[in-house]
């Protein structure tokens, strides 16, 4: 569950904390108070696009910080193979820092990417909003709301039907290019046969390019090498007052004194091994100069080595490797083409077999969801009335399509019928803002029961709702809130007084500055914020007696 939020420097937050519980927690406030701002902020933790807008007046970044705890080992081991750190208690610290240019996500202290942050948030949150009510208008949605309600039953043959269309995908493309007239044929045939003749000429091996290029360095620059590697033969052995003269002298200065200290000895042979090193280097670097002496014609072998190479390189490959990778499929190109009836009599085979699998596969996939989809339907119809929906039908309508895909030939479609008397209609030509969010709360309560996320949170969930409906939003939401944790945004009292925490978000002038900030409510400031919800233009004992009427009538229900 999300245990904290912190928030520093973002749009109208100067800096703010809180800490959720478990069960619904409910956030309120006037309009334009800076809800958003909130989930907003929860968004940009888990890889929202972020922009330096965003980032408060006068300040050089902004910070948002998500504190989630893990409480299923299982999910906790399923994260730590994604390499994302989970601490020993379960706790998972996500931070995000947003600056002009660059913008850093951590986990638990280390640097992790934007990818690692979305599949992490896949597992431990799921937030709804506007967007996502209006998502279930558009019918290539409903498929995968009926596979998440599927799971396990459908997953194993969606994966195996994936791979074997993409296996099938990439043998229709080899057959295609193979159904060309014999003059292109021939064509394509003499050019690979040119390709690989040229490569094989070239008799490359593979790494000679890096040690090529070394040699011809050297070569190239075999008299600056020999100028100083001279001087420093000069220095150390060979010149007037060299460095071996040097310590040749300071030997026979401390040996005069030997006698007198076993230290001056001591140090006098250290020198005479100095001495001797010299020696050894003076020796290695005079072969050093011999070697380097300059070959005009072995120069230029290297030079036109080298031009061929690079030559090849740009044509087939970045490297030798790459070039001889290149020579090896041509092979097996020319070896096609020198073959092709065969070759393509093979690839038909193939196609042939894939083809009877992939409509196996198509079958199987589509009886599990006609199955589930029946089960999803009965579930629906119950949530739904649950939710004031006095006498609707719901129904899943699976499809099959001319064409097949990646997840089958499914169409999948869901129809309602709201009104008594009315025939089923797809169900973004009959829904409106107040159902659809109805419909969603619908959804998520049915797949809750299957799914593992341990947090949701609801956002305009209480659009174009009032009353006796209001009330039913409120009883589910507080019965999802039994095995979720709930964080949800309303405006709606009747909602709010199912909460078992609730938070008021307002904004005020600080220094002459705009501020928002959240704060958790005690059981007083509940009730004054309900009072204000139910609005009142002023609070009186009355309104507040009636706000705590309303939170023991939503004891009672929940109950």
């Amino acid at each position: 569950m999300l245990i904290s939020l912190h928030v520093k420097n973002l749009a109208l937050i100067s800096e703010t904390e809180v800490t959720f519980g478990e069960g619904l927690n409910i956030l309120s406030g006037e309009t334009g108070a800076g809800k958003s701002i909130i989930i907003g902020s929860i968004n940009l933790a888990l890889g929202a696009r972020a922009d330096k807008d965003m980032i408060r007046t006068g300040a050089d970044y902004a910070l948002v910080e998500l504190v989630f705890q893990v409480t299923d080992d299982a999910m906790a081991q399923e994260i730590r193979a994604l390499e994302i750190p989970v601490e020993e208690d379960g706790v998972i610290i996500i931070q995000r820092r947003i600056q002009p240019g660059r913008n850093l996500f951590k986990i638990c202290g280390e640097n992790v990417t934007a990818k690692q942050i979305k599949a992490l948030s896949e597992l431990l949150i799921d937030i709804h909003g506007q967007h996502e009510h209006q998502s279930l208008l558009y019918k290539k949605n409903h498929m995968e709301i009926l596979d998440s309600f599927a799971g396990e039953a459908l997953s194993q043959i969606k994966e195996e039907l994936k791979e074997k269309y993409q296996l099938y995908t990439k043998l229709k493309k080899e057959l295609d290019a193979f159904c060309v007239d014999d003059s292109a044929k021939a064509k394509e045939l003499s050019l690979a046969e040119f390709e690989y003749q040229e490569i094989e000429d070239a008799g490359l091996t593979a790494g000679e390019d890096e040690e090529l290029e070394s040699d011809y360095r050297k070569m190239a620059n075999s008299r600056q090498i020999v100028e100083a590697a001279d001087k420093a033969y000069q220095l150390t052995g060979n010149g007037e007052q060299s460095a071996a003269d040097a310590v040749g002298y300071a030997v026979r200065e401390l040996r005069s004194v030997e006698g007198y200290d076993d230290r001056a000895r001591e140090l006098a042979d250290e020198l005479e091994n100095i001495d001797a090193l010299l020696g050894d280097f003076n020796r290695e670097i005079a072969e050093y100069m011999a070697d380097m002496e300059f070959d005009g014609e072995r120069f230029a072998q290297m030079e036109e080595r080298l031009n061929l190479l690079n030559h090849l390189k740009l044509k087939y490959g970045d490297s030798i490797q790459a070039v001889l990778q290149y020579q090896t499929d041509l092979g097996e190109k020319i070896e096609k083409l020198n073959n092709a009836d065969v070759y393509k009599a093979g690839l038909e085979e193939q196609l042939a077999q894939l083809q009877t699998k992939l409509e196996s596969l198509c079958q199987k996939a589509s009886k599990v969801r006609s199955k589930e989809a029946a089960k999803l339907a009965k579930d629906m119809i119950a949530a739904l009335t649950d939710l004031n929906f006095l006498d609707v039908k719901f129904e899943i309508q699976v499809r099959r399509k001319e064409e097949m895909a990646s997840n089958g030939y499914d169409d999948v479609e869901f129809m309602i019928s709201t009104n008594p008397g009315e025939p089923l209609k797809s169900l973004g030509s009959v829904a409106s803002g107040g159902e659809l969010s109805r419909i969603m709360l619908a959804i998520k309560t049915v797949l809750a029961s299957r799914d593992r996320i341990p947090t949701m949170i609801f956002d305009e969930i209480d659009t174009g709702i009032s009353g006796r409906t209001a009330w039913k939003v409120s009883e589910k939401l507080g019965h999802l809130a039994q095995s979720h944790q709930i964080i949800c945004i309303t405006h709606l009292p009747q909602i709010a007084a199912m909460a078992d925490s609730h938070y008021k978000i307002a904004k005020q002038a600080v220094d002459d500055k705009t501020v928002t900030d959240i704060v958790q409510l005690d059981e007083k400031e509940t009730v004054d914020e309900l009072a204000r919800m139910l609005g009142s233009d002023e609070i009186t004992d009355t309104v507040r007696e009636n706000a705590r009427e309303l939170i023991a009538t939503a004891r009672k229900r929940k109950a």
